[in-house]
């Protein structure tokens, strides 16, 4: 008597899906602007739990996120709080998302030529702030047309607060013989209205900037909602 040996499924997975209702199908036949949200994270998750199958875990997800944006800011431990989410799943869907914003970066790079004002700094970083839950200094070192010539992170901070000493911004501004600099940091807050911290900050940078004679164009806070630009403000040349 032969012995049959039956495979078990995962009835949760893609692969137990009626041919139909299987996004990998829909995406060889239809190209991959046919799939909605849930299914295009169905295919990078692959499989569900006991309880909910691939596509109710991927709506799962959208639902506690709100949004394919709002993933984006998500770290791996808020996906392992997903139940059917473990530690190899978060790594692939934290992966995939950072390639994504990295994408939309050089997207935005690509588009400016010289920093000649604020709203030129503001879309550089737009996508670059995504998901970034503290402050972080930058100093854009631009040569004397305003060309970018490196971004350097300079400090990176707590969630409330990111100090930047003119030793630090101006070292690498010196280094790589730039003309100018713009200092940029960004608000968690979503507000980009200046604290007192802000303009402290901003009143050394500027003289330290006569001392090394490279010049500071702008300092600029970087937010969700906007941006605010102590050169448009009038406020660079504190006293």
């Amino acid at each position: 008597m032969g012995i049959f040996i039956i495979p078990i499924m995962n009835h949760n997975s893609i692969a137990a899906m009626a041919e139909t209702e299987r996004p990998q199908e829909r995406l060889e036949s239809f190209g991959p602007s046919s799939l909605s949200d849930r299914e295009l994270l169905s295919i990078i998750i692959r499989s569900g739990n006991k309880s909910q199958n691939v596509l109710q875990l991927s709506q799962n997800l959208l639902n506690q996120a709100g949004s394919l944006y709002h993933l984006v800011q998500w770290s791996i431990k808020d996906f392992q709080k997903v139940k059917g989410i473990g530690k190899v799943k978060s790594a692939q869907l934290v992966t995939v998302l950072e390639l994504v914003r990295r994408i939309l970066v050089q997207k935005e790079n690509q588009k400016i030529e010289a920093f000649n004002n604020a709203e030129r700094v503001y879309r550089f970083f737009k996508s670059r702030i995504q998901g970034i839950s503290v402050e972080k200094f930058y100093s854009l070192l631009l040569n004397r047309r305003n060309h970018l010539i490196r971004c350097v992170e300079v400090t990176s901070g707590t969630v409330s607060s990111s100090l930047a000493h003119p030793r630090e911004v101006y070292r690498e501004a010196i280094r790589y013989n730039a003309s100018a600099i713009i200092a940029v940091h960004n608000h968690p807050s979503g507000d980009p209205q200046p604290s007192r911290q802000d303009l402290d900050v901003t009143r050394c940078l500027n003289e330290a900037s006569k001392t090394v004679k490279i010049s500071m164009l702008d300092h600029i806070i970087v937010a969700e909602n906007g941006y605010y630009s102590f050169a448009e403000n009038g406020l660079l040349n504190l006293t």
